[in-house]
């Protein structure tokens, strides 16, 4: 079967077109956390990928961390949602939502009255969170997830994951990078239980093994997807000296659960320390399902990793949100529109659906 990036892939039951994966890239459109035509308009304008991953969106009320992201766990929310997978569908495109708890990563002013801000240990992450509200604030110290918190956490990815469904996405990928809510259980950092949950590879890994687990049974092991960042600092995680062996351990496990992709991310061209080669090759063989890879690819490095069997599809950030048309420009070899940084997170279509096409 040919790899090359044009070429089409079958995803367990789900027929790609292509071998690019449009990477979840949060947008902040979202007014009230509820999914709107505007959003629709933007996906739809990029349904030529072979694989939408929507930016990062929560599963319950304490994973709305972020101004204006988009949550999924209201029937409002669900008919928002059908709005973008109809359009995506219409174009003949195919789309995972990402289910993003963000944990730590958060702050009371972009939460709803009621939601808490909740994570693996009592430990603030250092930096500055955006509010709508009052501008920069400082991220607080979370409350330390009970063990009654954490079923309940689980309990909620699957939850939404089944509401995605009914939504019409075609699966859902958990993000377990990035240093968000299951990565803040991976890293020793953020991290420092001494119950099941903590204090070793499989307690901390244990977290992210169980919510697989729990949306795998919800909604099928072939519609579920996870994100990894194992040499990521961003929001304050660490490198630590067990990242190799604990993220085979998860690997493995995630292949006997079954799950449809593993999404490694790699981060070096934003400053983060490049991934070591042994550790991809051990998450690798360890995991038998398709592989993802992300960070920083041009066409040449894409088509090279897929041709050196690093991985099977390729994700593009940065590029497919400036270029609607992505796929057609890489094959092609036409120039690349540049994104506008200052509209990244901005309300409105500024940034967001203005950008020229070929056709345009």
């Amino acid at each position: 079967m040919s790899t090359d990036l044009f070429s089409s892939y079958d995803l367990g039951p789900i027929a790609l077109s292509n071998r690019t994966v449009m990477a979840p890239m949060t947008r902040s459109r979202a007014i009230g956390n509820v999914p709107n035509a505007l959003m629709a308009s933007y996906y739809r304008q990029r349904a030529g990928a072979g694989l939408i991953v929507t930016e990062g969106t929560a599963p319950s009320p304490n994973g709305l961390g972020y101004a204006r992201i988009p949550g999924l766990f209201t029937a409002e929310q669900v008919a928002g949602w059908r709005l973008v997978t109809d359009a995506v569908h219409e174009e003949g495109g195919r789309i995972f939502v990402q289910l993003m708890h963000t944990g730590r990563v958060s702050h009371p002013d972009n939460m709803p009255e009621g939601a808490r801000v909740v994570a693996p240990s009592a430990i603030a992450a250092k930096g500055e969170m955006w509010t709508d509200e009052g501008g920069n604030q400082e991220q607080p110290v979370p409350e330390a997830m009970s063990r009654y918190d954490v079923q309940a956490a689980v309990a909620e990815f699957a939850h939404s994951a089944r509401l995605a469904i009914e939504a019409g996405f075609d699966g859902v990928e958990l993000h377990g990078a990035n240093g968000y809510l299951i990565d803040q259980f991976l890293n020793p950092g953020s991290n420092q239980r001494s119950d099941a949950y903590g204090g070793n590879i499989d307690g901390r890994n244990r977290f992210a093994v169980e919510v697989a687990a729990a949306v795998a049974d919800a909604i099928g092991e072939e519609r579920v997807g996870i994100r990894i960042s194992p040499y990521g600092v961003f929001n304050d995680v660490v490198i630590f000296d067990e990242i190799e062996a604990q993220y085979t351990a998860l690997a493995r496990e995630l292949s006997a659960i079954g799950v449809a992709y593993l999404h490694l991310v790699d981060h070096s061209a934003m400053g983060a320390p490049k991934p070591e080669a042994s550790t991809v090759a051990a998450i690798r063989e360890a995991y038998t399902g398709a592989v993802i890879l992300s960070g920083g690819y041009d066409r040449e490095r894409a088509q090279a990793d897929l041709d050196g069997g690093l991985g099977d599809l390729i994700a593009y950030g940065r590029p497919f949100l400036a270029n609607p048309d992505l796929v057609e420009r890489l094959s092609t070899g036409a120039e690349l529109n540049q994104p506008d940084f200052g509209s990244f997170y901005t309300p409105g279509e500024q940034g967001y659906t203005d950008y020229p096409t070929l056709d345009s």
